[in-house]
């Protein structure tokens, strides 16, 4: 990394974000040097003295900079540091973010500093007003619905600050957090100042320790922000948003009033959060849980001597371990009793080395602190940060275990020598003649952000930490010094017997030389001393016993073993997996014991049971562990934002749909914990689900809905404004929309359905389960609705309306399978059976008031009579015809007797009901073919023209010169 860029007064250099800065005008491209963690750890740089104050900002040609740091503190130590304690300080908009001014020379050009802050991330994502509500949209809307990042109002004095001092600056420089959060967090700053001030040149200082060195390093050699990792947490944040959204409505207006869950003594203002990194982690400790009630004791037997000599005792085990057949373990036992000259028959001497650990990182600092001090993980980040912004450790949260050759390690470790406690260890560390130096061991990760945690200032214990911050700060002190040590070193004896043809054996350890275990003091390596023993010695034990015992169940999960197997799993970063754990304790998922032991609630283990019961692994880590592979591919530039979006949500909104199409097994769970309750169902438990835009008012969308009668339907949202529906088939038990889009239907998108029929209602030659399209290209669906339409369940055709340009509402048709044919009729108020050929018709007609045994006309309504064929085929049979001789309605009687047709087609009766209903509207002969006496086209009920009709039957299968049923 080079020096900042030189340049006249009169010109400013604009650069795009992340991409290199090219030459304009008198501005130099800046050459780049190798950055061990993307910036630059050395000896100590000369910094630059302090202009004196008097001078003007921005006068004489000194470059007004403002800076801006993450938080508060950092910003005023920041300004401490390069100013030397000699800043002047004065309120911004927001009280809690001041600004401090001071001049300074970055590679010998005059410079104006402005420090201020932000608190965090300045910016949101969240969605549109509209979707915000619980009950405005369907969750699985909430998949691919509109989202926006935008500064929240508690943040807009912030906001104010950096746009009045960016208009005033010719540079900004970011000072925040060198991960990708903190990536992201400068970009959030760029927005607002670049939307002030467009010409600001931007530059990044990347430093690990608010300490002297680092701060002076970090502003002479400027670097710039990486866009690729800032893109990487935007596409985490929209991931998380969307996913955690959508679940969580769905989970807790599915459950929360179905059961009394008073896990938080509200019940009525229950949220049962989902998270896709907080799941998983929840399903560590179920999991663990489930091992444990799963397990079932067995008794084993084991056989165990000892050995007292002059030199000590020696126990000796049995080389089996243990038997659970009772019989057998007695039998060698006996035999044992019955011979027990012991003989040895091995004794190994050999050097054994204990190495001192990794270098530290984030996940080590939380478990080691959970293993010492029982420190939770949120607290030990919370005490971490706090030394980091004080000066006395470097940053927290890093992936990195290993040190760059660049470092320099005798330097931090000569500021522990005046420690009264561990300082003349530190000392003996930099004495070449006690060899007690080694360099740290790599541990293979480096996030190359920042290095691993390590001191950065000597303290003694500071009058306002309390015992926490004493713990914390020894841990990393000893740790660093642990880790710049050489192993311990023992020897180690292992003695084998031999009784009566069985194997025993007895391991013993002396430490000769503890190195880095002197200073480590929470590392132990102990051992037993044996006797000395010779090859072919013979003894007889002093005990020789027959042992029982019970297998035990393992542990429920401890903190430090939850990090391991979120860190092993790839759930969550460095700095967000306390925050993970925190947030199943406060949501009354897990319990954590004195022990820092977990266990799962019964809500817990309710939700984890019924996704589980779905067959569908979200509580497992492999999900979440695919998207932060993909989000770090993101962060190195191998895979595009909105590849690694598409493809995540994607999968993760096919989840959703089926774990809705499943959500019984859901109650089902959370009933085996919680008692019903006798408040009434949230509705939204049946959400609707969008399936197209809508073709009538052109203005809002059709979605899936289920009436409570249990039939389903796809309606405008718009109703009552707009009547434009299309009802399923009456026959269907389940349907859910899919993210799979038609490729032929238009105008779209057109999304697929996944129906579940009942059996019983649909021939045997269709499938129970069937994923369609109602856009009109599914033939099979469209003879399943002709089935339904014109069988038991009759839907009366409602017609719709849509707005007008003068808002008064106008009749529209009503949309059908198929809406790309032309129409030919219109809505007949006076006979509601003829329909606009878009439209649906009703054929069966119901009336409660009718006699037992009476036929109606399925066209007028009128009853009809009954009357005896005489044709040589069907002589003597009965069949019922309308009075009316222009409606020419016919039915044979056996078919209404046994509820089945005997058409052609062997699918009922539906198709020949369907067209004798029209056949009396038809011309006479050939003629005819489809057209009503006023020409109009008769539809099916998919809205498919037809093409001719026998005018005898109706059966458009032939014409009247071909009918079985001719007289």
């Amino acid at each position: 990394m080079a020096s900042a860029p030189t340049a006249t007064a009169t010109h400013i250099c604009v650069c795009e974000y992340g991409t290199p800065l090219r030459q304009t005008g008198n501005f130099k491209t800046i050459p780049k040097r190798p950055a061990p963690y993307g910036f630059p750890i050395s000896p100590p740089h000369p910094a630059a003295p302090p202009l004196p104050l008097p001078m003007q900002p921005g006068g004489g040609g000194a470059i007004r900079v403002l800076n801006v740091a993450e938080k508060p503190s950092v910003a005023k130590a920041v300004a401490e540091i390069l100013s030397r304690r000699s800043m002047q300080s004065r309120a911004g908009r927001s009280q809690y973010n001041r600004i401090f001014e001071f001049n300074y020379a970055i590679n010998g050009r005059a410079c104006h500093m402005l420090v201020t802050s932000v608190t965090g991330h300045l910016m949101e994502l969240e969605f549109d007003e509209r979707f915000r509500r619980w009950h405005s949209c369907d969750p699985a809307e909430l998949f691919h619905a509109p989202v926006r990042k935008s500064v929240p109002q508690d943040k807009q004095a912030i906001k104010q600050t950096l746009e009045e001092e960016a208009r005033r600056c010719q540079w900004l420089v970011l000072w925040l957090d060198c991960d990708r959060e903190g990536e992201n967090i400068a970009y959030e700053v760029i927005d607002v100042c670049t939307g002030a001030n467009s010409h600001l040149n931007i530059w990044r200082a990347r430093f690990s320790a608010l300490i002297d060195r680092e701060i002076h390093e970090s502003v002479q050699h400027l670097g710039r922000p990486n866009k690729l990792f800032a893109d990487a947490v935007d596409a985490r944040q929209e991931i998380d948003l969307r996913i955690g959204a959508s679940f969580t409505r769905f989970q807790t207006m599915l459950l929360k009033d179905a059961f009394v869950i008073n896990v938080t003594g509200d019940d009525r203002n229950l949220v049962l959060s989902y998270g896709p990194c907080q799941f998983p982690t929840l399903g560590f400790i179920v999991e663990r849980f489930w091992e444990i009630q799963a397990h079932e004791p067995e008794e084993f037997w084991t056989i165990n001597c000892t050995h007292t000599s002059d030199e000590g005792t020696a126990s000796f085990g049995w080389i089996r371990g243990h038997l659970f057949d009772y019989s057998c373990a007695i039998s060698i036992y006996e035999m044992c009793v019955s011979e027990p000259m012991a003989t040895v028959q091995n004794v190994r001497n050999q050097e054994k080395l204990k190495y001192p650990p990794y270098p530290l990182s984030t996940v080590e600092l939380q478990k080691r602190a959970s293993r010492y001090f029982r420190m939770s993980s949120e607290h030990t980040m919370k005490v971490a940060e706090e030394l980091y912004q004080a000066g006395f450790i470097s940053y927290p949260r890093t992936e990195t275990d290993n040190f760059s050759p660049n470092t320099d390690l005798h330097a931090i470790v000569r500021e522990q020598v005046n420690h009264p406690v561990w300082g003349a260890y530190a000392q003996r560390l930099l004495n070449p003649e006690a060899r007690l130096w080694r360099n740290p061991s790599n541990g293979g990760h480096d996030d190359k952000a920042h290095p691993p945690i390590h001191p950065t200032k000597f303290s003694e214990g500071e009058r306002n930490w309390s015992p926490d911050h004493i713990r914390l700060y020894e841990l990393v002190v000893r740790h660093f010094l642990a880790c710049c040590s050489q192993p311990a070193v023992g020897a180690e004896t292992t003695v084998e017997i031999d009784i009566a043809g069985e194997q025993f054996n007895a391991s013993g350890r002396v430490i000769l030389a503890k190195n880095y275990l002197d200073v480590y003091r929470f590392d132990s390596w102990g051992g037993t001393l044996l006797p000395t023993y010779n090859i072919g010695q013979q003894f007889v034990p002093t005990t020789l016993t027959l042992d029982s015992g019970v297998t035990r169940p393992p542990p429920l999960l401890a903190e430090a073993d939850l990090l391991s197997c979120m860190d092993k799993a790839g759930i969550g970063t460095d700095a967000t997996m306390h925050d993970h754990i925190k947030k199943l304790l406060d949501r009354c998922y897990a319990t954590k014991d004195e022990n820092t032991r977990f266990s799962p609630t019964n809500l817990g283990e309710a939700l984890v049971m019924g996704y589980d019961e779905m067959g569908y692994e979200l509580w497992k880590p492999y999900l979440r562990s695919m998207m932060e592979a993909d989000m770090k591919s993101v962060s190195m530039g191998t895979k595009s934002k909105s590849e690694v979006l598409e493809s995540c949500l994607q999968q993760m909104k096919a989840c959703f749909l089926d774990a809705r199409v499943n959500k019984a097994k859901l109650l089902d769970a959370m009933g085996t914990f919680f008692a019903r309750s006798n408040r009434p169902i949230n509705e939204t438990q049946n959400p609707v689900e969008v399936v197209r835009p809508c073709g009538a008012c052109n203005g809002s969308e059709m979605v899936l809905k289920r009436r409570v009668t249990g039939e389903f339907m796809v309606g405008c949202r718009s109703y009552p404004q707009c009547r434009n529906v299309v009802w399923l088939p009456g026959s269907l038990s389940e349907a859910a929309v899919t993210n799979q889009v038609c490729p032929i239907c238009a105008p779209g998108p057109v999304y697929k359905i996944q129906f579940k029929f009942r059996r019983r209602d649909i021939p045997p030659n269709f499938d129970v389960d069937h994923l369609g399209c109602v856009g009109g290209c599914d033939d099979i669906l469209k003879e399943l609705m002709e089935l339904s339409r014109f069988g038991s369940r009759s839907q009366a055709a409602t017609p719709a309306r849509g707005p007008t340009p003068n808002g008064v509402g106008q009749r529209t048709p009503r949309q059908d399978l198929h809406t790309n044919f032309r129409p030919a009729g219109q809505l007949n108020n006076e006979n509601p059976s003829v329909m606009h050929s878009q439209g649906f018709r009703s054929t069966h007609t119901q009336n409660p008031s009718n006699a037992p045994g009476q036929v109606l006309c399925t066209s007028c309504g009128a009853a009809c009579i009954s009357l005896t064929a005489n044709t040589e085929a069907n002589r003597g049979r009965k069949f019922y015809k309308c009075q009316d001789p222009g409606c020419g309605f016919f039915k044979w009687e056996d078919e209404l007797d046994n509820g089945t047709g005997r058409g052609r087609r062997g699918r009922g009766s539906s198709r020949q009901a369907t067209a004798s209903a029209s056949a009396g509207r038809r011309g006479g002969g050939r003629r005819g073919r489809g057209r009503n006496a006023d020409g109009g086209m008769f539809v099916s009920a998919t809205g498919d023209t037809v093409p001719g009709c026998c005018f005898t039957c109706g059966d458009p299968s032939h014409f009247a010169n071909a009918c079985p049923n001719r007289r």
